[in-house]
């Protein structure tokens, strides 16, 4: 079969009331393809563990007419020159393919390449304030690593910010959208969104036909976190869209960081109650970034061979030989086997992580950064 009957009977199949993605996935392992299940019965798809009546119901009943939809779109797709992928391609984004509940299919506009070296999703409160744009035009444009791409949802606010900011400084972004791709909202980027096609991409799981409804934008942050390895929180109110990026980045076990704000600021209230309930950690420059998700810049990377050529005083030797041999460490152990009183290591460790050859972990850990 072609990969575009593959694609049709893929958008058919969700295109049935009451199936899902992680639902259309299960029918499809249970009955090996999606254009399968078209040709099945009722009492067919009954013998299937899993599959109750109602669910075979629903595609007997409605499988015309999301074969129609399905050709439309296809049609669509052609014509306009889209992108699409599905989950069983090896095309398809390799991060998002590990998440549970990741879309059967998605489209997109643009030139960009879903699975690059880095890619950061960086989320806010529509209601910015220029302290949360100016941190975060910072912290993007100050990444300067290879690879890099940013994420963000193309809203009013932080997510508009982190893709001007982007594509000022020739990085590659990607707007998720939580709408077919014949819309835009909102519709005041337009200008931005034509930018952001000409290095990166316009992208949606919805079918084309949909429109910007406020059920579809906490589904579509889960694109967002999956296809990331970072999340960033720049103000977030105590709801909303941001935290939930936050709380599905934290459930796909993806890293999450967060831009402090002041004590009481009803634009702060989110970003430090993730820091406070240990659901992010606290960054303030993009250095701390690169550092705590070990991504370097080539100046950096460079700086990292010169340090390899410091000597070092024959006790941060010792030290440094110990965790080279032993790896991760914790520094009970050191001050054992190295006859090191607690406050004697704690000065050699932070000497060697200034100089960055370790890395400190929680719990009093440490390890080789290099």
């Amino acid at each position: 079969m072609s990969g575009r009957e593959d694609l049709k009977f893929l958008i058919a199949l969700k295109a049935i009331p009451m199936i899902g993605d992680i639902l259309a996935r299960r029918l499809i392992t249970a009955f090996s393809s999606a254009e399968t299940i078209f040709n099945l019965s009722v009492q067919d798809m009954l013998k299937a563990p899993g599959i109750g009546k109602n669910i075979a119901d629903h595609i007997v009943s409605n499988k015309g007419k999301a074969l129609i939809l399905a050709e439309k779109e296809l049609e669509y797709i052609e014509k306009e020159s889209v992108t699409a992928l599905h989950f069983y391609e090896d095309a398809y984004p390799e991060r998002l393919k590990h998440c549970i509940d990741a879309p059967l299919y998605i489209f997109y506009k643009g030139n960009v390449d879903l699975n690059a070296q880095h890619l950061m999703s960086v989320v806010g409160t529509r209601s910015s304030t220029v302290y949360g744009r100016t941190m975060c035009a910072k912290i993007i444009k100050k990444m300067n690593i290879p690879g890099l791409q940013v994420v963000s949802g193309l809203a009013y606010g932080i997510d508009t910010a982190a893709h001007q900011a982007a594509v000022e400084d020739n990085i590659s972004t990607i707007a998720v959208l939580g709408h077919g791709l014949k819309s835009l909202y909102p519709a005041e980027n337009r200008a931005l969104a034509d930018k952001i096609m000409q290095n990166g991409a316009l992208l949606t799981e919805f079918l084309s036909h949909e429109t910007p409804e406020r059920e579809h934008f906490p589904i579509r942050n889960r694109i967002i976190a999956g296809l990331s390895d970072a999340t960033v929180v720049v103000e977030a109110r105590s709801r909303g869209g941001a935290l939930i990026t936050a709380e599905i980045a934290n459930s796909y076990n993806r890293d999450v960081f967060s831009v402090p704000g002041r004590a009481g600021d009803r634009n702060s209230k989110g970003c430090n109650w993730l820091i406070r309930t240990n659901r992010a950690m606290l960054i303030e420059t993009a250095e701390q970034l690169k550092y705590h998700m070990n991504w370097e810049s080539p100046e950096e990377d460079k700086s990292k061979q010169t340090k390899l050529n410091i000597v070092l005083d024959s006790r941060s030797q010792e030290l440094f030989d110990f965790i080279e041999k032993n790896g991760e460490t914790d520094i009970d152990s050191l001050c054992r086997t190295l006859n090191l009183t607690m406050n004697a290591a704690a000065v050699l460790l932070l000497d060697l992580e200034f100089q960055g050859l370790i890395n400190s972990l929680p719990g009093k850990r440490y390890c080789l950064k290099i």
